[in-house]
């Protein structure tokens, strides 16, 4: 029999529901009426009004503890159970709809989705449902194109006993089809790779064929290679003739290209922004002319060998500035000066390639909005907001979507992640001790397994895709291809170093891809030709 639950008992509560709120009647036709879209009214059953369950009926209900209203749809069993929540609408116009909804989840179901269905030709349309736990509320969206006048709406939850979902606060309406997934960008850091092929790596496909990395991620789905750029690596890696030939590579594989200049011989990230040995001794002017020559020359040539970039990051998490003490976080007049160099530099170049201003912490709004205010304050031009957001450093994905949101409506610019990853293993491959340990993978909330670190994945690429006017472009993973091979090491200068990202990457120790891969095929958006 089904039971009204307390609030007190929510933590227990299990998938997904859905509600749908028709857009605005068009070319004569009333549009549908919404049933019970807040999951406001219900049955003496706790059943939500509207709706049709099917399965396990008994684990779909209606209880207290909405995130506007008083209300919310729960999906929760004390046995195993698999259960459909769904609504019909009919009457629809053509055209492109999304749906949305604010959906919380305990995360490691068999499957916890919404679904768009029968909706036209089209295949159905789905967003999983990330793990949130019950402290905080994330935003799905999804597009679909609408063409028989009907569509349905379902959640559906596949799960084990105990493990839940809630849903709420559920719209559907006529769109430009921009919002939602899929998102536009699914891509790829692969900036160490030449480095791990010269030393001997070796990758496959999930079949275990060997092949070339970069075919082997755009088969599943990659369409963007991110690459740094270093001033004068000791090891002659990821300066600007390797970064040239990686861009050949990626663009023969149909990729895009997001080019990040470190401004730096060595790794640039917010503890540690050093200059190149290079530039140690110039003035300040001098220095502000070398940022904008070293970045047109290596835009220039990319642009000249036809693998002009989409789009460029001017420093890389550059929360506390860039080479400093110049353009540390303390002297924005200086920095403002030579992120415009660098941003001037990029467009004179490559008119038509879009700037990137990158930062870490991508949950931190209070310190992102204090950075982004002096960048505007002081003039420096760019199109595009970049975070890196690892859940285990960076805390819960609702912070990132919190500050994703805010951040696009702020400034009116789209916004992206530009670096995420999680394990896959806890186990050890070479000499150097790996940073993603126990501790981290508790902080992160994702089991340390092939399937929790493809879910943790999923979970960021579909917050980032509910960002409002399809302004969230999308999500790159960082080094997915730096598997542990010797002499492939994290030192430019030290070839005994060794890998302490290998249980990270999208291939396990034999070089195969991870199931984590196959997420980019499921949620980045295909051209009118098919491609990716």
């Amino acid at each position: 029999m089904r039971i009204r639950r307390t609030l007190a008992a929510a933590a227990a509560l299990a998938t997904a529901i859905v509600i749908i709120t028709p857009g605005a009647s068009t070319a004569g036709r009333p549009a549908p009426a919404l049933v019970n879209a807040g999951f406001e009214d219900t049955t003496d059953l706790a059943a939500p009004v509207g709706w049709t369950e099917t399965g396990d009926r008994d684990a779909s209900y209606v209880e207290p503890g909405g995130r506007t209203g008083d209300q919310r749809l729960s999906h929760w069993s004390a046995a195993a159970y698999r259960v459909q929540t769904r609504q019909q609408l009919t009457g629809l116009a053509r055209g492109t709809y999304t749906l949305r909804a604010a959906v919380r989840s305990s995360g490691g179901q068999r499957s916890a989705y919404l679904e768009l269905a029968g909706c036209g030709r089209g295949p159905a349309q789905r967003a999983d449902l990330p793990r949130t736990g019950d402290e905080w509320w994330a935003e799905l969206a999804l597009s679909v194109r609408v063409g028989s006048g009907r569509c349905t709406i379902s959640v559906v939850s596949d799960a084990a006993a105990g493990q839940w979902a809630n849903v709420d606060d559920v719209s559907f309406t006529r769109t430009d089809g921009s919002e939602g997934l899929p998102v536009a960008i699914g891509g790829a850091d692969v900036s160490h790779l030449t480095k791990n092929e010269a030393s001997g790596a070796v990758y496959r496909d999930a079949r275990g064929r060997p092949g070339d990395a970069l075919r082997i991620l755009a088969d599943n789905g990659v369409n963007y290679a991110r690459l740094k750029v270093w001033v004068d690596p000791a090891d002659g890696f990821s300066d600007k003739a390797d970064v040239l030939a990686k861009a050949k590579r990626a663009r023969a594989q149909g990729m895009r290209l997001l080019i990040g200049f470190h401004y730096s011989d060595t790794w640039a990230d917010p503890g540690k922004q050093f200059k190149p040995a290079a530039w140690e001794g110039l003035a300040f002017d001098e220095l502000r002319q070398a940022v904008y020559d070293h970045t047109y020359d290596v835009v220039a040539a990319l642009h000249r060998q036809g693998t002009p970039p989409a789009m460029v990051q001017v420093g890389n998490e550059i929360n506390g500035g860039m080479l400093w003490p110049d353009g540390r976080w303390d002297n924005w007049p200086g920095l403002a000066q030579l992120l415009t160099a660098g941003s001037t530099a990029v467009t004179d170049a490559s008119p038509r390639t879009k700037v990137a201003l990158h930062l870490a912490e991508g949950g931190n709004n209070g310190g992102h909005r204090w950075w982004f205010d002096n960048a505007v304050a002081y003039g420096v031009p760019f199109d595009v907001i970049a975070v890196s957001h690892y859940t285990y450093w960076h805390g819960p994905l609702g912070y990132l979507q919190a500050n994703l949101f805010d951040l696009t409506a702020r400034y009116n610019r789209p916004v992206m992640v530009v670096e995420t990853a999680y394990g896959f293993t806890l186990d050890e491959h070479d000499h150097e001790t790996n940073i993603f340990t126990a501790d981290l993978a508790s902080a992160g909330g994702y089991p340390a397994t092939p399937q929790g670190q493809a879910e943790a994945l999923r979970d960021i690429t579909n917050v980032v895709a509910a960002v409002p006017g399809g302004r969230g472009l999308g999500v790159f993973y960082w080094e997915p291809t730096w598997t542990a091979v010797d002499g492939a090491g994290w030192d430019p200068a030290d070839p005994t170093s060794g890998d302490g990202w290998e249980n990270q990457a999208l291939f396990d120790y034999s070089g195969t891809a991870l199931p984590g891969l196959r997420v980019f095929a499921d949620v980045v958006a295909r051209d009118k030709g098919g491609n990716r």
